[in-house]
């Protein structure tokens, strides 16, 4: 309960920080980091309100996650540099977001069978889990191409070095989601992640009834 409470605030503080120094900036007239400000909260709010549009009960790490991962990629990022101060930035969050699309990937693939492991057994969830991490980073990659291209942006950084370690990180991303959703199956845990995946289908029952129903067998 303790966690939880603090979890919120945390979120909650971020929230009012991005606020504040938007706020400030566009006083300030320094516009691009008011954008990035108030960009990087817009973002931020996107997953509960897409919840509430589809009925999902989002668990509050997961919130927090999201917005922190926002915070560190588009604040911090661009607003703070981060990516040029500390070398290892852009491969955490890649190897994070990874992580966090193979997890969403096997949620809903799991979503799409509810739950039945014999309409969809677990290599194969785990395999498109793994596959959807991929796509979202290659997806990603072609767009940093496309803004160097067009609009003369410095995404790539180190051009096909900086691709190829972003889509190696992915891939080790993509493999710890898919290899957590696979244990989580075969075993009903998974670590951390695993609980994670249990309190989302936990909070959204009526969407994984036939695994529930053959957890109780």
């Amino acid at each position: 309960m303790r966690l939880i409470k603090e979890n919120g605030i945390t979120m909650l503080v971020i929230w009012a920080l991005l606020l504040s120094t938007g706020l400030v900036a566009l006083g300030l007239a320094r516009w691009s980091l008011a954008f990035v400000s108030i960009a990087t909260l817009a973002l931020s709010l996107v997953p509960p309100l897409l919840a509430a549009r589809w009925s999902l009960a989002l668990p509050l790490p997961f919130l927090l996650f999201t917005t922190l991962f926002f915070f560190a990629s588009i604040f911090l990022g661009e607003a703070f540099d981060f990516y040029e101060r500390l070398w290892w930035w852009d491969l955490a969050l890649h190897g994070s977001s990874a992580m966090g699309f193979g997890l969403i990937g096997f949620l809903f693939v799991f979503m799409l069978f509810e739950g039945d492991r014999f309409a969809a057994p677990p290599s194969a969830i785990a395999f498109i889990s793994f596959c959807v991490a991929m796509t979202v980073g290659a997806t990603w990659e072609v767009f940093e191409f496309a803004m160097d291209v067009f609009f003369g942006l410095n995404m790539q950084k180190s051009g096909l070095d900086d691709t190829m370690g972003d889509l190696i990180v992915n891939a080790v991303g993509g493999m710890v989601a898919s290899v957590t959703g696979y244990f989580y199956l075969r075993r009903n845990s998974a670590g951390v992640l695993g609980r994670g995946l249990e309190q989302f289908i936990q909070m959204n029952k009526r969407l994984y009834l036939k695994y529930k129903q053959r957890l109780k067998k």
